[in-house]
């Protein structure tokens, strides 16, 4: 009787697994192609983004399906839909794209020292000061590295920093007791706490008073943050522990100058971290109310990902955070 061990050993190697031979079929570049198609919902967006014809990315993502054996796109009206299997390979492919991404700063950080790329999540309480500040450094000390921002609300920047999309979150830190906070894969550095205040345009009829009380303010057309954001759980604390409903007219957005635009155009308030507050107040593109103390807004800091260090460019922005943050 033969021995099975040796049935499945040809010259000393083991016996290939289907898993073996669908490695084999895949290529790193349709595996870019699909993640373009997936990032962009249409085949003509993504033909034109990686400056290929549509025909060409459509034969890229057929090849993909069949070295896989399942469909990973369906057509609608609008473009293309993942199906099940697209969407779980789009959770892979992201990964794999930053692990490569690792590899080219790490290379490239080993061989001229100044180079690399970071990309940097950001919100509102770090995108005025703090984060144009370090980038600012950063790029006086290393010219040569790439440095992305991507702002949006936490529920979208930390999922990102988990898979490796983002290197670096900075900007208001979740509470502990939150499920952004208690990410497992990701860890928070406190770098400064921050005061809470109020502004308006300075056009309001507000701006420059003396004496300003929250209850007075009740009527007038406010911004407040997402309900997703950890922010939007501070200004309500603020009206309820000053025994208050909360405004009713009100518009939701984390978006910077759609903020900045609406007060300036219309006699809206928002809630803004003070240091970002002065900033545009220096500028003259807002007036911060005599509201006298209205508490914190939170810890202002960093995340990076818990389970693999920093690459060199990311390394080199915490140091810039850190440098600046210590000047405030």
């Amino acid at each position: 009787m033969s021995d099975p061990s040796a049935a499945d050993a040809v010259g000393g190697h083991a016996s290939i697994t289907l898993n073996d031979v669908m490695l084999r079929r895949l290529k790193l570049k349709p595996l870019l192609i699909f993640e373009r198609v997936l990032s962009s919902s249409s085949i003509a967006r993504a033909a034109r983004e990686l400056n290929m014809t549509q025909p060409a990315v459509t034969k890229a993502i057929q090849e993909l399906e069949a070295d896989l054996e399942v469909a990973l796109f369906e057509r609608t009206n609008r473009g293309v839909s993942p199906t099940c299997y697209g969407q779980l390979l789009g959770q892979r492919v992201k990964t794999v794209i930053a692990e490569l991404r690792y590899l080219t700063d790490e290379i490239n950080a080993f061989r001229t020292g100044d180079s690399g790329h970071v990309i940097i999540g950001t919100v509102i309480a770090a995108s005025a000061r703090l984060l144009p500040m370090a980038i600012t450094r950063l790029k006086q000390q290393r010219p040569g590295v790439l440095v992305t921002v991507r702002d949006g609300p936490t529920d979208q920047l930390f999922p990102a920093l988990a898979t490796g999309e983002l290197d670096i979150v900075v900007g208001r830190l979740p509470e502990r007791d939150l499920p952004l906070g208690r990410m497992a894969a990701v860890e928070h550095t406190r770098l400064y706490r921050e005061a809470l205040c109020a502004v308006v345009g300075g056009k309001h009829p507000l701006a420059g008073a003396s004496d300003v009380r929250l209850d007075q303010l009740l009527d007038w057309p406010w911004i407040f943050p997402l309900q997703v954001s950890p922010a939007r759980l501070r200004a309500e604390q603020l009206f309820r522990d000053a025994g208050l409903e909360l405004p009713t007219n009100v518009v939701e957005s984390l978006s910077l100058l759609t903020n900045l635009g609406l007060m300036h155009d219309s006699p809206s308030i928002s809630l803004m971290p003070r240091a970002a507050a002065e900033h545009f107040a220096s500028l003259n593109l807002l007036s911060i109310l005599a509201l006298g103390e209205l508490g914190d807004f939170g810890d202002i800091g960093y995340s990076i990902r818990s389970d693999r260090a920093p690459t060199p460019a990311a390394q080199a922005m915490i140091k810039c955070l850190q440098e600046t943050a210590s000047s405030f």
